[in-house]
């Protein structure tokens, strides 16, 4: 069904999604499940005029963390280990360059120490060195929890004293992995250091342990839980950060707390008969609401029921698909603690002191928090998704999966005929309640990152032309910086693959404290855009684990076409054009097929440009996208420097570049600037240039005018709105090339990561 709904609330459009299910192009396949947008019905908010009134948001680091925890499953201390690596290798695309993890190790159960293992590069050194340790790989745990870490270097060098997990000294009392960036760090450390605590690291994070262990030291004459004692941790921490906590202390005992960065908690348990919702919380209490007892007892205070589970923490769905797929999305200020075969999910609440001091040593632990209920999903990532299957490189399968992607997108969106033939509508179930209020924004704006804003520009053109309202472009790390001025009659749309870069979010909180209406288009469900937007949509192209985004932006162009064909179903005068484009979206998928049969010519043009320095390339209209988008996927995978030109602007000073030795890529394929890019290959010719043309597939005339010393390569046709998304084909499986012939990595360039949570 459509991906986009209202988070609480009633779905008006469900019986008509299940209609547009039952009628899709293609029958035989199913239908995704419904996922949710947004929060609660939409309350306007006041315009904030002070930019002290925004609360404060934190950058987060883009490092991964992965955590395992049995618990009646007697399990050896390889598998353990083999786990946590696996899991580390499945979030290697988020970026890293070092990781570590620990593990309980010693001659038997009973006398068993935490071991700490870290290493700088990739996951394989540490296996390596995680060989050569002196574990106990035959033993077996009936209860064990092993936590696991990548880092992205942001405090200090890439080094194994940097790397997580941190601890609290050299015995390992507490051990912390964390993500994200504690930005009072300094006088955390200042006042720990007068308390006697000496520093190893250049981190932020190696206070947290360190703090941890204080705490312990001042609270443990009055049994303080671990719960309680991270908890009282937290409150002292700000900035943006997921954290899972292992202590000497508390054996067999994990707690995750969350504020700002991403984390998941995956649950393996065996099937059990009658009503359940097995786990327990975390003092040995049934978490289910079940019906009270015989004797009138609430189940709640029902003994402990002991069990056999598993328990999974990750950054990313992507580590957790292979092991479960039932998990729960923690939220901001959640504190979850497993202890027993149990959770529980705690909510911080945050309070300030009476005198205004906030310091560790100005109070006694009083935990404010209550149990909250999680809804425990079902991820709808297969294992396939995260494997390359019979492809060399994840960008070179996500390129291939295009096609499928855009279907995927389009189900359950658009109604067509009996036959699957001919386009009807376009629905977007969740947005019903929504359309009638964006008609009548003042502006729209398209706000997004790199490849994200590449598809806003790709169709601000046909939005303004379908709405006839006006469409603004804005880079989300401008916003902030510039202050914008957002209204409360303005539409906001937030274009996000992960749904976590944190320039958007931040943009994202910036527009709703002005009373923006706020819409996000993610691909990730449950992320931090889908959750904090009113209404959205998701665009279904399913995980990419390649930093370069490809099938993630063609299906955002699709996603946003399709909102653009929506919000103009109640004008008449445009219904032919919106015929015309919704025609063209059913015959989409099959055009980008025929597209992907150039990856032999683009291999043969990419061992011609492989030595080459530098790449121009030219688009108009629809397609100064597509040269924008073709220009990032060279610079960031092949390491090639490229730039993508609006073609009006080449007069202004581009031309100078142009000489016989330049590579030169015109898009100039049919649409209203056909004419206007026939005069730019005259002049690009007239200099000397080497010309590589993207040309419509029934286009002799353009061929002619470029010479026979140019390179032509020919795309399929579709409306000329959607054309830049078969353009772009071509010039990914370029880059993909050029980068393989060069001998660079191609699904983890470097400097880069794939979820870029930090500003």
């Amino acid at each position: 069904g459509d991906a986009c709904a209202l988070r609480h609330g009633t779905d008006e459009g469900s019986n008509a999604s299940a209609d547009v299910n039952a009628r899709l192009a293609n029958p035989s396949a199913s239908s995704r499940a419904r996922a949710t947008f947004g929060g609660p019905r939409r309350v306007r908010r006041p315009l904030l005029r002070d930019r002290g009134d925004r609360p404060e948001t934190s950058d987060v680091a883009m490092c991964g963390i992965f955590a395992y925890c049995n618990y009646g499953t007697p399990t050896k201390q390889s598998v353990v280990v083999e786990k946590l690596l696996n899991g580390l290798r499945r979030l290697e695309y988020r970026g890293y360059d070092s990781a570590g993890i620990a593990v309980d190790s010693g001659p038997s159960t009973d006398q068993l120490n935490p071991v700490v293992i870290r290493e700088i590069g990739k996951i394989d050194r540490l296996a390596e060195l995680v060989a050569k340790e002196n574990l106990n790989p035959d033993m077996y745990f009936e209860n064990h929890c092993g936590i696991g870490h990548t880092r992205w270097a942001t405090h200090g060098p890439p080094a194994p004293r940097n790397s997580h997990p941190h601890t609290s000294d050299k015995s390992n009392e507490f051990l912390v992995v964390h993500n994200g960036i504690i930005t009072n760090h300094q006088p955390l450390k200042e006042m720990l250091q007068r308390k006697g605590f000496t520093f190893e690291s250049d981190t932020d994070t190696e206070v947290i342990p360190k703090l941890t262990k204080y705490l312990f030291d001042k609270f443990k004459t009055q049994g303080v839980t671990f719960r309680q004692l991270v908890m009282e941790v937290v409150r002292q921490l700000q900035g943006a950060f997921a954290l899972i906590f292992k202590s000497v202390h508390y054996p067999g005992e994990l707690v995750a707390a969350k504020r700002g960065s991403p984390l998941l908690m995956g649950i393996v348990e065996p099937e059990l008969n009658g009503p359940a919702h097995a786990a327990l919380a975390s003092e040995g209490f049934q978490t289910s609401k079940v019906a009270a007892g015989e004797d009138g007892t609430r189940a709640s205070k029902r003994p402990k029921l002991k069990q056999h589970v598993e328990f999974y923490f990750a950054s990313d769905a992507s580590a957790m698909v292979e092991h479960t797929k039932r998990v729960l999305h923690l939220e901001d200020d959640d504190v979850a603690h497993l202890h027993d075969g149990g959770y529980g999910i705690y909510r911080m609440e945050r309070t300030h002191s009476v005198s205004g001091i906030e310091s560790p040593v100005s109070y006694e632990p009083t935990v404010q928090s209550a149990e909250v209920e999680r809804t425990v999903e079902t991820l709808k990532m297969e294992v396939e998704q995260i494997m390359k299957g019979s492809f060399k490189h994840f960008m070179q399968k996500e390129i291939h999966e295009q096609p499928d992607a855009m279907l995927q997108g389009m189900r359950g969106r658009m109604v067509v005929s009996d036959d699957g033939k001919v386009a009807e509508r376009v629905f977007l179930g969740g947005m019903v309640n929504f359309v009638s209020t964006i008609r009548r924004s003042r502006r729209i704006i398209l706000c997004g990152c790199g490849t994200s804003y590449h598809s806003a520009i790709a169709v601000r053109q046909l939005m303004e032309e379908l709405t006839e309202l006006p469409v603004t472009l804005e880079l989300a790390s401008d916003v902030l910086d510039r202050q914008c001025p957002f209204f409360r009659d303005d539409t906001c749309v937030f274009i996000s693959q992960s749904g976590e870069t944190a320039d958007t979010l931040k943009a994202m909180q910036y527009a709703k404290e002005r009373g923006a209406l706020c819409l996000g288009i993610v691909n990730t469900v449950g992320s931090a855009i889908s959750r904090g937007t009113d209404c959205g949509v998701h665009i279904n192209a399913g995980a990419e684990i390649g930093v370069a985004s490809t099938k993630a932006y063609t299906c955002q162009i699709v996603a946003m076409v399709m909102l653009a064909l929506a919000l103009s179903e109640d004008s008449m005068s445009r219904a032919h054009r919106r015929k015309e484009i919704m025609q063209s979206l059913l015959e989409l998928p099959n055009q980008v097929r025929k597209a992907l049969e150039l990856d032999a010519q683009m291999l043969e043009l990419a061992r011609t440009l492989q030595e080459e320095q530098s790449l121009l390339l030219f688009g108009r209209g629809y397609n100064y996208a597509t040269a924008l988008e073709g220009a990032l996927k060279v610079k960031e995978v092949a390491l090639l420097h490229s730039e993508g030109i609006l073609a009006g602007e080449m007069k202004h000073g581009p031309l100078a570049l142009v000489d016989e030795t330049m590579p030169l890529i015109v898009v100039a394929t049919r649409d209203s600037s056909y004419r206007k890019q026939e005069s730019v290959v005259q002049q690009l010719k007239a200099r000397g240039g080497r010309l590589i043309l993207i040309v419509s597939e029934d286009d002799d005339e353009i061929a002619s005018v470029a010479g026979e010393k140019a390179t032509i390569i020919r795309v399929p046709v579709v409306e000329d709105c959607l054309q830049a998304v078969v353009n772009i084909v071509p010039l990914q499986l370029l880059s993909y090339h050029i980068t393989v012939l060069r001998g660079h990595n191609v699904d983890q360039p470097r400097n880069l990561a794939k979820s870029v949570t930090v500003e």
